[in-house]
């Protein structure tokens, strides 16, 4: 599946109400970690079913970041049934991820 561009206009449909976990990768074009970690989530959007994988640029969508408190990226929040269940600070690696969704 395809990684979804979230926004605060699209934020509700498609992370609070997903219906499936969310994986939301807040980063920035200017942030080398955040592109050190794209890949990666790219990758497992790609290669896993039954999950959804969001991103969610932080100078573009300030309110958001606000929000869920982001004061570093990259930071991944994993989000069941609309509730932040996970969350992450810095490149991690695939494995790491995937056990964030467990």
């Amino acid at each position: 599946m395809a990684v979804t561009t979230i926004t605060k206009d699209n934020f509700d449909k498609e992370v609070l109400q997903a219906g499936v976990p969310v994986l939301v990768d807040f980063w920035a074009s200017w942030c080398g970690p955040c592109r050190m970690l794209s890949p990666i989530v790219d990758e497992i959007a790609e290669q896993y079913t039954g999950l959804k994988v969001g991103k969610v640029n932080v100078d573009e969508q300030e309110e958001l970041a606000i929000k869920f408190g982001i004061m570093s990226i990259p930071t991944l929040i994993v989000f069941k049934d609309g509730n932040v269940v996970a969350q992450s600070v810095g490149v991690k690696s695939k494995e790491a991820i995937l056990e964030m969704l467990k």
